[in-house]
């Protein structure tokens, strides 16, 4: 039973965006690449990283519902970063599943917005397809003992220069390639390891880029969770996440679209409202009408979280809709706003090059149709 109402936690998300100044942060970090250490301190600090983790790991044991609440007033009031720093305990809710002394060095600091874990997934040669990761984590002994030695290259890693840590996730045994992957606790600081930046369209304030793991020596207790079962671990937290990056971009698309409605009842063209013009009235309505299905679609599969009752595929395709419907949403309040649509003056061009990363991370589009394809139609 949620003891927070999420109209109160609304108000008081929007409050704390207005305090802290988050919509111009979200410019600032937009233009000036950085990770917001003290906003996620700030964060942390409200009990708000992480606020589904159970209460025994140091979370809240927040329900989908209401952290879905949180999401939208941070995304739509300050922008995607402060509204993904929420998620990013979550997004590592692997770690959960190691040693007490992992939890207690790394995940329970990270709830504290102290401490920061990345992922490491993607392979220059492996990305949606995770079975074809080829990065490595053998298993030897010598005069110091038993350990293992990680070797590989993970591509399109976020927080390379920022993460104190890192879950990566290796081949740790051959046959079957759904039973040979192992999550492990890497710190960023080990030896052989090295690492190289890029730019990215949107999201510049993650610092993606190339991490290479030449040898790495790690304890046998950075294994997380059981050997081999590393791809099962990632697709259960992946339906969760799917659905509330869903949220996300749908409350940047309903941000932009209140916004744009504001502007063109008062723009005047051709002797008119722009409002008036039909060309943008009826886009406009039909985005409303979008936005409110996609919600309740997500809604549904909220629901259906909180029942423990959501699938791979209905999550998937909750955020393939959340990300073309608010994509749609947000070229037309670009399109609405004129010149200063396509400039940094307005957030909306921002918010377009953030959610258009929804194609892509945690799962392709096409990947997720796929997924929703083998649930509907069976595996062919």
């Amino acid at each position: 039973m949620n003891a927070v109402d999420p109209e109160t936690l609304r108000a008081s998300a929007r409050r704390f965006a207005q305090v802290h100044g988050l919509r111009d942060r979200a410019r600032e970090l937009d233009i000036t690449p950085a990770f917001p250490w003290n906003e996620f301190r700030e964060i942390g600090g409200k009990g708000w990283l992480g606020p589904r983790v159970p209460v025994e790991f140091g979370g809240k044991g927040w329900g989908f519902r209401l952290e879905a609440a949180l999401l939208e007033e941070l995304a739509a009031s300050g922008g995607s970063v402060f509204a993904k720093l929420v998620l990013q305990p979550e997004f590592c809710a692997v770690l959960r599943r190691g040693s007490p002394e992992l939890v207690d060095r790394w995940y329970r600091p990270m709830l504290r917005g102290e401490a920061l874990v990345g992922n490491h997934v993607t392979e220059p040669g492996a990305g949606s397809d995770v079975r074809a990761l080829v990065t490595t984590a053998e298993r030897v002994t010598d005069g110091t003992g038993e350990r293992f030695l990680l070797r590989g290259t993970k591509s399109e890693a976020a927080f390379v220069q920022d993460a104190g840590a890192a879950i990566v996730y290796a081949r740790t045994k051959g046959g079957d390639p759904r039973e040979g992957l192992t999550a492990f606790l890497v710190p960023q600081d080990a030896r052989g390891i090295s690492i190289e930046t890029h730019a990215d369209m949107g999201e510049r304030w993650m610092r993606r880029g190339t991490v290479h793991y030449d040898g790495v020596s790690l304890p046998l207790s950075a294994q997380i969770g059981e050997e081999g079962k590393g791809l099962q671990y990632l697709v259960e937290e992946l339906t969760e996440e799917r659905v509330m990056l869903g949220v996300i971009y749908l409350a940047l698309a309903g941000a932009s679209l209140q916004e744009v409605s504001e502007h063109v009842q008062n723009r005047k063209v051709f002797g008119k409202r722009l409002a008036d013009l039909e060309a943008v009235g009826f886009a406009l309505v039909e985005d409303r009408t979008y936005l409110d299905a996609t919600r309740l679609y997500v809604g549904a599969v909220l629901d259906d979280l909180e029942r423990r009752k959501a699938t791979a595929g209905k999550a998937s395709m909750a955020k393939w809709l959340a990300n073309t419907v608010a994509l749609r949403i947000l070229d037309h309040a670009i399109q609405f706003s004129g010149g200063a649509g396509y400039s940094s003056k307005l957030p909306h061009e921002r918010r377009w090059r953030d959610v258009r990363s929804g194609g892509l991370a945690h799962g392709s589009s096409e990947t997720l149709k796929m997924t929703a394809v083998r649930e509907m139609l069976g595996r062919g």
